[in-house]
């Protein structure tokens, strides 16, 4: 980019920060290269448009002291010059990503500002042309967050909310680039720069199930008699920070004389591991303190491997005190608050790529590798194709400190949808090995590599609602 572009741009982001009207085609932005040492051939962008679907819960989602009922799909197209299509999916979660407008807004409300925070992104694009994926999002990104701060009416609106509505435009791309260059595989798609972080080809991934702190204790025991061993548990629950605190306590009490005597043939110690997400809910260290003193005295410490975000993002303090593995996610909104985090203290990095994009997720685990920090891929309730793209990622991060030779991923839409089946059918695999875990692993062998878990065959039922719109 130029510097009369560049200057060009910081000019009507202010603008579009500022609350100061502008047309998105007057946002257009020419987009560079990613590598100054290959250059692609630009892919230019003649159409777009965008779709979305509402998913029901099964029953209420609770976290970060609210509750999520439906979950909305969204899908992003793209056209090239060519007249090639591709669409990217994306599933949104405004709870997840900055509660404040979830709790601002009714719930269909927040989620509308999300997508059009996704509509705007391909509105910059329109017209324009673009050499790879990631170049692009670092060129749309600030403005499209500009738009949402604007939108939403939160000044200090979370870098996730805008990542979060940028999967959708996000895969899109992939496949566009992909389709481009004749990429057929999920190992040639990664660019080489982030590929020493994505190396690996385990044959198994734990599929972790996820339990709200409203989750009844007996459908945890269920899933640990179908096999599942390594459980995330969502803890902070609603009230005061004390009220919070006897509550998480109960519950982990509970929990522990349901399932913590379990046995399992994938941990040292033979127990069911723990892994705890607190979504930022403990506001200081003693808090948190007080919930592994109790977690001491009911002797579950022990089998506590990952705790996840436990205070909140502007909670800037060091905890390179505490023995276990604090584990950001929401707060590493991109490389550069991971690197933060990783320098406060932090032990390892939840991988989001079906919630902060593929693009930042390869920057992310790269980082990662390069400082030594173990990472696992955390889910945001998505639907069964981008399950599988979080699984490519998954399966070949480098394992997790006690779980040799596997991947690891949280998993819970087959728990929480209403009609998963449903969404299932959509899949373009729904019947492949890969699909259902088994004993608490997904079987991630030679057809899952091969086929790249589905990925590059676009699904029907969501690429048919652009087709009327083609003729």
């Amino acid at each position: 980019m130029t510097p009369n572009d560049r200057r060009d741009f910081l000019k009507k982001s202010a603008l579009l920060a500022s609350g100061g009207f502008c047309n998105p085609m007057e946002l257009a932005i020419p987009i560079p290269s990613q590598s100054k040492q290959t250059m692609l051939s630009p892919i230019k962008i003649s159409q777009v448009s965008s779709e979305f679907e509402r998913e029901p819960l099964a029953t209420p989602y609770g976290f970060k002291g609210g509750y999520m009922t439906d979950v909305w799909q969204t899908i992003a197209m793209m056209e090239d010059d060519n007249g090639q299509r591709h669409i990217g999916l994306g599933t949104q979660n405004t709870l997840w990503s900055d509660a404040r407008v979830f709790s601002s807004h009714s719930e269909n409300g927040g989620n509308a500002i999300m997508y059009a925070m996704t509509e705007r992104a391909l509105q910059i694009l329109k017209g324009q042309q673009f050499t790879d994926p990631v170049s692009l999002l670092e060129d749309v990104l600030e403005e499209v967050y500009a738009y949402g701060k604007k939108i939403s009416g939160q000044p200090n609106l979370r870098k996730t909310f805008a990542l979060n509505a940028l999967v959708a435009f996000d895969n899109a791309a992939w496949l566009t680039y992909a389709r481009h260059h004749q990429i057929k595989s999920f190992d040639d798609l990664i660019p080489a720069q982030y590929r020493p972080a994505l190396s690996n080809k385990h044959d198994k991934v734990i599929s972790v199930p996820s339990f709200s702190f409203a989750t009844p204790v007996a459908q945890m025991q269920k899933l640990a008699h179908q096999g599942y061993f390594f459980m995330k548990i969502k803890l902070g629950h609603p009230g005061t920070q004390q009220e919070m605190l006897q509550k998480d306590m109960a519950k982990l009490t509970e929990i522990h004389q349901a399932i913590g005597q379990g046995q399992t043939s994938h941990t040292k110690n033979g127990k069911v591991p723990y892994y705890f997400d607190m979504n930022g809910r403990y506001h200081d260290k003693d808090s948190l303190k007080k919930l592994l003193d109790h977690a001491q005295k009911i002797g579950a410490y022990d089998q506590i491997v990952v705790v996840e975000e436990p205070f909140p993002e502007e909670y800037r303090e060091d905890v390179h005190e505490f023995d276990i593995n604090l584990v950001a996610d929401e707060s590493a909104h991109t490389d550069l608050e991971a690197a933060e985090r990783i320098e406060m203290g932090y032990r390892g990095i939840a991988l989001k790529p079906i919630a902060k994009t593929l693009s930042m997720t390869f920057k992310i685990a790269q980082l990662a590798h390069e400082k030594n920090i173990p990472c696992l891929c955390a889910d945001l309730t998505v639907n069964p194709i981008l399950v599988d793209w979080n699984k490519n990622v998954a399966a070949r991060l480098a394992a997790w400190p006690g779980f040799e030779g596997m991947g690891a991923m949280e998993n819970n839409g087959h728990q929480n949808y209403r009609d998963w089946q449903k969404m299932l059918s959509y899949h373009p695999y729904p019947n492949a090995n890969w699909i259902q875990a088994e004993e608490g692993l997904f079987n991630t062998e030679e057809d899952f590599y091969r086929l790249s878990g589905g990925i590059f065959d676009e699904p029907s039922h969501y690429k048919e609602k652009f087709t009327i719109q083609k003729s």
